[in-house]
């Protein structure tokens, strides 16, 4: 299945309008013509069958034919990931975190970052993209970058854990602590990890340390592999 994507969908409609992006690659990359049927997702969990009646690549118009919803996953998670030196790492980050099964992600800007500025229109676009290959039909929440301070400020719902390097009496694996349908929150540091005082931070606002395996992992991995453990717990129950 080729899956298609405009937010601005919704049940009650029966005509809708794509940008002039996507239009143009719907009829002049994909070859596209009147008549031919589209499936559309509007990243809230509706996926729309839908037949174009106007192939203009500058506006592309299709009427609503029919739609379903796909049941929420029967978990949420919030991966909390700092910056990446290298961009395209981050990124790989966000494709293989939408193909896997995310509902909210925010880059967290911390001492030993070397990244500090994000663009968010990219993350946007990665997340899109891998949101079609994979045909999931919700879009993870983004939110805007936020500094390890204000993140502690803030009010957190559900499970809080983060994933640091500094050796710990306790510090259990990531598999053995979270529970299915759980709301889960999990903290990955840049490079160089998380500074002392940002652990000890994190610990009074009762954030809980865990393992994620026994080799020493670069943050981008370290999220994958967060993301996957809670993906799999989540199948098993």
């Amino acid at each position: 299945m080729q899956l298609f994507f405009n937010p601005a969908i919704s049940e009650k409609d029966s005509l809708v309008t794509f940008p002039r992006d996507e239009s143009k690659h719907i009829i002049k990359v994909l070859r596209k013509n009147e008549g031919d049927i589209l499936n559309i997702t509007n990243g809230k969990g509706l996926l729309f069958q839908a037949e174009i009646i106007s192939a203009d690549p500058k506006q592309c118009v299709v009427k609503i034919l029919s739609f379903e919803e796909q049941p929420a996953p029967p978990y949420y998670l919030h991966m909390i990931v700092a910056p990446t030196k290298m961009n395209d790492r981050y990124e790989w980050f966000l494709e293989k975190a939408m193909e896997i099964g995310v509902q909210e992600i925010t880059p967290v800007i911390c001492d030993h970052s070397e990244r500090k500025v994000v663009k968010m229109e990219r993350y946007e676009r990665v997340l899109t993209s891998a949101m079609k290959q994979s045909l999931h039909l919700n879009f993870p929440k983004l939110n805007e970058p936020v500094t390890f301070g204000d993140l502690m400020a803030q009010e957190t719902e559900g499970a809080k854990l983060i994933a640091h390097c500094e050796e710990m009496t306790e510090k259990p694996y990531l598999q053995k602590i979270v529970q299915p349908g759980q709301r889960v929150n999990i903290l990955i540091g840049p490079e160089g990890d998380f500074s002392s005082e940002e652990i000890e931070q994190a610990m009074i606002k009762n954030w809980k340390p865990i393992s994620l395996g026994d080799s020493r992992l670069r943050t981008e991995t370290a999220a994958i592999v967060a993301c996957h453990t809670v993906a799999l717990v989540n199948q098993q129950c």
